[in-house]
């Protein structure tokens, strides 16, 4: 069992993971309308460098040789360059020039967009693992704050958070959704 960058054998895995931990945002960010779709689309975005489901920016839980958990995440200072390329699909996809993208990521903090342990494997501190992983890697690219975004009604998720130190300092709405942004400090 180790933490690892993604690799391109992952990637179905990692697009179900991703779908997992996004849910309906999936088919807004994929313009895809139903669960087939969006795992398609997923993966090609996995499967491309400099959007913000590539993966570089993705690092998996491994156990008996699968990915049962990952985190996506990167610079908040990167967010609206990693954005575009979901931003032009989304435009050609609906022939829509005005798409846009709410904004998620502070630019002066390292961003976990998204993060999720299959079922089958959670309660075993994979979630903590992943987090602890993605902070050392913050720590490596000079970050002094990690930050991540809870949906308000997800309570557990906002209670776990907060014990492993990240503490709510905004309440922000991603796809018309009020969610918390909530902040640790790497100091």
């Amino acid at each position: 069992m180790t933490i690892r960058p993604a690799e391109e054998r992952d990637t179905s895995s990692v697009a179900r993971l991703v779908l997992l931990a996004i849910g309906d945002i999936g088919c807004q960010l994929t313009g895809a309308t139903d669960e087939r779709d969006v795992l398609r689309r997923l993966e090609k975005f996995i499967g491309a460098e400099g959007n913000r489901f590539s993966r570089s920016c993705i690092l998996v839980k491994e156990e008996d040789g699968r990915p049962v958990g990952m985190i996506l995440c990167y610079l908040g200072s990167e967010a609206e360059r990693l954005y575009e390329p979901v931003l032009l699909h989304l435009r050609r996809k609906s022939g829509n020039a005005t798409v846009t993208i709410d904004k998620e990521a502070d630019e002066d903090e390292y961003y976990i967009d998204a993060l999720a342990v299959d079922p089958s494997s959670q309660g075993r501190g994979y979630a903590k693992q992943l987090i602890a992983a993605a902070e050392s890697r913050a720590r490596e690219l000079g970050c002094d704050k990690i930050a991540l975004n809870v949906d308000l009604t997800n309570e557990d998720a906002r209670a776990l958070y907060a014990k492993l130190g990240f503490l709510a300092d905004k309440e922000i709405s991603i796809h018309r959704k009020p969610f918390w942004h909530m902040v640790k400090s790497l100091a």
